[in-house]
């Protein structure tokens, strides 16, 4: 797994520039989900996203929040989104380079682990989840938006190897929305909501609680 994740993390070292220029594809299913994000947290919560990217999501979100850490793999995604904070005069965000099964963070010590279109792309979930179980405090949230390449089509699903071949793309686990939600029960979560936005019906919203 490790070699999988070391692969991983160059890939996106290596698209970062280009990545950070792609528009959101689906900005009312996006919009959709950020209200929703919103009005699960609070103004005192701390809160770490994994798999932040280019940090869009972390710089429309963390002003609501006491506190706010955005992680990982690559390093050149968090370079650009560290600019991108500066830029835009927000100094409060915690960028991290971390990988999504990263240990050196305090066990329950979030109020909530947010993690978007960040799942498919870990080669052990299971793992995965319960890191994020055990970094989230009694009674918190987990909370992932998720394509689940196992209700796409073959053809999406037959390509993606071809395109690994050549360095077109990173690992990709394909599973569906109902395997997802097993797991993510299996982890230690009680699921609070699941559901898909208009224009995005592979993508699974998942609102989960630590029991």
């Amino acid at each position: 797994m490790t070699n999988v994740m070391t692969t991983n993390a160059k890939f996106w070292d290596r698209i970062a520039k280009k990545y950070a220029k792609s528009p959101v594809r689906n900005m009312p299913a996006y919009e959709a989900t950020l209200e929703r994000v919103r009005a699960l947290l609070g103004a005192e919560d701390r809160v770490l996203e994994v798999g932040c990217g280019t940090g869009t999501t972390a710089l429309r979100l963390a002003d609501a929040l006491g506190h706010y850490t955005a992680s990982d793999i690559s390093v050149e995604m968090i370079e650009i989104v560290r600019k991108k904070a500066r830029e835009a005069g927000n100094a409060d965000i915690d960028f991290t380079v971390a990988p999504v099964l990263e240990t050196r963070f305090e066990p329950e010590s979030f109020d909530a682990v947010l993690g978007f279109n960040i799942y498919h792309l870990v080669p052990d979930l299971p793992t995965a989840l319960a890191r994020a179980h055990a970094l989230v405090r009694p009674g918190g949230l987990f909370i992932t938006k998720t394509p689940c390449l196992g209700e796409m089509s073959w053809f999406i699903r037959a390509l993606l190897p071809v395109m690994q071949a050549f360095g077109k793309a990173p690992f990709v686990d394909s599973f569906t929305a109902a395997e997802l939600e097993v797991l993510v029960r299996e982890a230690g979560f009680e699921i609070e909501d699941a559901r898909v936005f208009d224009g995005a019906p592979h993508t699974r919203f998942i609102v989960a609680r630590k029991i």
